[in-house]
């Protein structure tokens, strides 16, 4: 016990010494959290300001998980009904992977070049840079549901104007997240290949790329199934795939139907999940656990 009681005092002199001779760092800082408890506040009254504006009542929560609790209750078994309707929301459901496939990798095609080139380790120019990074700023600010909307005036309804409307809104995303990817890159092989008489193309195109391939194909990878999901909401306007029938069946109260096709879409979600994750694993070179 004596010993203990040593080695705390030893503490709390070597403590005392370190207080006195740097007594700037052991200073309470009381600006600083002012400032804290001040950005704390600001934010505390905002949530409460937030919860008052949008009229949020416990009671009204409390009713609610009443009907939610009948809701559920309803879709209870999940049934397809026919075995025609079976076949139709299989085929609305893969309709649902093809456009969040086809529109992810259109996106992403549409939106390297462009994310290269807002880099500022590619593209020295302040301005060019700028202009870019606004430009992608002002897509990525309007939802995929917005440019389904659009799409569907311009091409029609159907899975097209799905695909047009996710690579749309990825494009921002993609282009942004590619551009980031880069400057964060190591600049030794870009030094490499420069010292080596490569031209800035060249330094681009052996030393930057190489590096965020991985990177961009395990961005590429999870918007996949991200968009799978995005996918399902844009076809209730129109724009193809299982959300139409998915709305179609909330509108009639066939909810034994709605959960099946949220089981559905669940599954499918899962499965692209576990397939996106060997092949990130795969890409990266190291094995899947």
């Amino acid at each position: 016990m004596s010993g203990a009681s040593a080695l705390r005092r030893a503490m709390l002199a070597e403590r005392a010494g370190l207080e006195a001779r740097h007594p700037g760092i052991f200073r309470p800082d009381w600006s600083q959290r002012l400032w804290r408890g001040l950005v704390f506040a600001v934010l505390a009254g905002l949530f409460v300001y937030g919860l008052m504006s949008m009229e949020i009542s416990w009671a009204r929560i409390s009713n609610g998980m009443g009907e939610m609790a009948k809701v559920l209750s309803v879709m209870l078994p999940p049934s397809y009904g026919t075995e025609a309707k079976l076949w139709v929301y299989l085929k609305a459901l893969g309709e649902t992977l093809a456009i969040a496939l086809l529109g992810t990798l259109l996106g992403a095609m549409l939106a390297f070049p462009f994310g290269i080139l807002a880099a500022r380790n590619v593209l020295p120019v302040w301005i060019g840079r700028f202009l870019l990074r606004r430009s992608f700023d002002t897509i990525r600010g309007v939802d995929a549901l917005i440019w389904a909307l659009i799409w569907i005036n311009v091409v029609g309804l159907g899975p097209f104007a799905g695909v047009l409307a996710i690579a749309t809104s990825d494009i921002g995303s993609f282009a942004k997240l590619f551009s980031e990817a880069v400057e964060n890159a190591d600049k030794k092989p870009v030094e490499g290949v420069v010292a080596s008489g490569g031209s800035r193309l060249h330094a681009v195109r052996f030393g930057l790329i190489p590096q965020v391939l991985p990177v961009i194909a395990s961005q590429v990878l999870y918007y996949i199934e991200s968009n799978t999901r995005s996918a399902t909401i844009i076809g209730i306007v129109g724009a193809g795939g299982i959300g139409l029938h998915l709305a179609e069946q909330i509108r009639t109260l066939e909810w034994q139907h709605v959960s099946f096709m949220v089981l559905m879409i669940l599954v499918a979600v899962a499965v692209i999940d576990m397939i996106s994750t060997q092949l990130r694993f795969a890409i990266i070179g190291r094995r899947a656990i």
